[in-house]
């Protein structure tokens, strides 16, 4: 059964037990879909309105995005246990010979790169989800612009926890031309997001104070 057939109640129940997998890696990616789904439910609640008519077009432009991000962040949480297991399938490789050795770090090695960019791309997703939470803050319904503000943390929340699992994959690649160019990138979307998020933030307390 893939993450989005479950119940909240029994993904949570997965996550709260002894096994490795969903993992924190897939609460990163909820996180992401939370805030997602929150900019969708904000702008569902704005257009239509008399109020909003100016905004209305790029308002439903931003809900056709959110609606992508959503889905591909519910996506990512299969993608970060499929991930995982391969690093763990990897690591469990017979090492009896030479051949098997050399197989078996090369195997290794391709499994973290591919578990490095599955929670890197969950970043660039949160880090999009955020985008619109901004646009969301913005120009969102004032009756429930703080669904705004919890959109733009949960987006952020994250992209933060998605960033550890790109960290502590990239630190053990040999190919360290690869693993230094997607701490990078992270860096910078790190950078953004971080401004980004707490100018969203304290627009939205402002309208609601």
């Amino acid at each position: 059964m893939t993450a989005k057939d479950q119940t909240l109640g029994v993904f949570l129940d997965e996550l709260a037990s002894e096994a490795p997998t969903p993992g924190g890696g897939g609460a990163a990616a909820i996180h992401g879909a939370t805030g997602a789904a929150l900019v969708s439910m904000v702008i569902n609640l704005t257009v239509g309105k008399p109020k909003y008519a100016e905004v209305e077009a790029e308002l439903k432009d931003v809900l056709v995005r959110s609606e992508a991000l959503r889905a591909q962040l519910t996506d990512a949480i299969d993608d970060d246990v499929k991930a995982f297991d391969a690093v763990m399938g990897a690591y469990g490789l017979p090492r009896g010979t030479d051949e098997e050795k050399a197989a078996r770090v090369e195997t290794i090695q391709a499994a973290l790169k591919v578990a490095t960019d599955v929670p890197l791309e969950a970043v660039r997703l949160c880090r999009d989800v955020i985008d619109l939470a901004a646009i969301t803050a913005d120009k969102g319904n004032l009756n429930v612009i703080s669904d705004a503000g919890v959109a733009v943390q949960s987006a952020y929340a994250g992209l933060l926890s998605a960033a550890l699992n790109v960290r502590v994959n990239a630190k053990s690649i040999k190919d360290r031309e690869f693993a230094d160019a997607r701490i990078q990138e992270l860096e910078t979307l790190l950078g953004e997001a971080e401004t980004l998020t707490k100018k969203t933030y304290d627009v939205v307390k402002n309208k609601v104070s």
